[in-house]
């Protein structure tokens, strides 16, 4: 979450952001998160000043038994009793001004960066370059859903009758394709320097907020009541989260994570032909990378990542393209945003398969998550997260792009982890 000191420093810029998200009225969120600060303020000195008070009396009583005036001392003994009162008070009273402030800066989201574009949906978003060529494919190309079911490697039926809509059963050469994927990308991560992490896939509420998941505006996160425990949407979650209420040292930054894990979104509201087969699911497979760095160095971090994913890409020669989300399509906890989308050639269309973000300090104030710099000084951090990669969209295009006669060509990079060159 935005830091109040910064709001109250830096008013125009912040409504100036919040208007490029389309947040409606942003100066009344703005007004009210500036008016409980000073309350919480003036709250605070009063009760910091009867605490003194106390402290001072207390000294005094002790004095007086000492010198064995008891009458004065029982006097004083009152007077100290009021004060524990009026503390108690002016205490419950700061913790509602501190929860009420806390509940506004919930619903803020982050400002975006200068280098985001305006713009109110994924239509204002900015092609900033296209990679490889768009495949030529046969007349008799196949959408992925069709190709899955005539070569039995997916069955959407099947997991439809075990769970519902949106949970796929992967069979044969379609599960050790999901494997193969998952092996590749965690290899070529440990390579590029990132540690494996492997997370539960279950967190509690701090987590959520930690992160920015919670308060869920969007409905989008499993809900499990009894436990008050929630099914994640991505690795990013609980990696980024183990550095909760955490001071690093400046020696052991940058950190470097790689996981992963299933994920669970319940794309409430998705519905037609954009959801069919693989192209939104309600559980599936994600790698994910996470960096903790210095605000120094996060931005060419957030390059060093995108060229990453990029690279997996390649690789896996799927043709590919990057855009940098507008403001109105940003994610509510990022100050920036690389979208990363492969080309699936029989649909004609692109899919998102990455998204790499920078949350600069927002996602770290909310962890309380800080660093001690060379000088001794304590300062909050930037995080950062891609995905590197989500598996649906990645096994649809592969399939779709490399599909012929004889059947579907496993790429390059994968045949050391398929154990197989065909799928047929």
């Amino acid at each position: 979450m935005l830091q109040v000191s910064y709001i109250e420093k830096h008013r125009d810029r912040v409504l100036n952001g919040l208007a490029l998200r389309n947040v409606v009225q942003p100066e009344l969120l703005i007004d009210k998160v500036v008016q409980l600060n000073i309350v919480r303020k003036v709250t605070q000195q009063k009760n910091d000043a009867v605490l003194a008070d106390l402290k001072k009396l207390s000294g005094l009583i002790g004095q007086l038994m000492r010198e064995g005036k008891k009458d004065e001392a029982e006097q004083m003994k009152l007077k100290t009793g009021k004060l524990k009162t009026q503390s108690q008070e002016l205490t419950s009273n700061l913790k509602k001004t501190e929860k009420e402030l806390l509940n506004i800066l919930y619903t803020i989201p982050n400002i975006p960066h200068s280098k985001v574009p305006q713009g109110k949906g994924e239509k204002d978003n900015v092609v900033l370059q296209q990679v490889g060529d768009l495949p030529v494919l046969p007349k008799s190309a196949k959408p992925h859903w069709d190709l899955v079911r005539e070569l039995g490697i997916i069955d959407f039926e099947l997991g439809n009758k075990l769970t519902g809509a949106g949970f796929p059963v992967y069979k044969g050469k379609g599960a050790k394709l999901q494997r193969a994927l998952i092996n590749f990308f965690l290899d070529e991560a440990e390579r590029a320097g990132y540690q494996e992490i492997q997370p539960p896939v279950l967190i509690n509420e701090d987590s959520g907020y930690g992160t920015g998941q919670l308060p869920d505006k969007e409905g989008q996160m499993y809900h499990i009541e009894e436990e008050d425990f929630y099914l994640i949407p991505t690795a990013e979650v609980p990696i980024t989260n183990l550095y909760r209420n955490t001071i690093l040292d400046h020696k052991v930054l940058p950190i470097r994570h790689v996981g992963y894990t299933p994920c669970f979104r319940r794309e409430a509201g998705s519905w037609g032909a954009h959801v069919r087969g693989l192209n939104r699911l309600h559980q599936f497979d994600k790698v994910e990378i996470v960096q903790v760095q210095t605000p120094d160095k996060s931005y060419q971090t957030l390059d060093e990542m995108s060229n990453y994913i990029q690279l997996l890409l390649k690789k896996l020669n799927l043709p590919y393209r990057v855009l940098l989300l507008c403001a109105g399509d940003l994610g509510f906890t990022s100050a920036i945003t690389y979208d990363m989308e492969v080309y699936s050639g029989a649909q004609k269309k692109w899919l998102e398969v990455s998204s790499v973000s920078n949350f600069e300090t927002y996602q770290a104030n909310r962890l309380k998550l800080r660093y001690k710099t060379k000088s001794g000084s304590t300062e909050l951090l930037h995080t950062l997260n891609g995905s590197a990669l989500a598996l649906p969209r990645i096994v649809a295009a592969i399939l779709e792009n490399n599909q012929s006669e004889k059947g579907i060509r496993v790429p390059d990079a994968l045949l050391p982890y398929c154990g197989f060159e065909w799928i047929d």
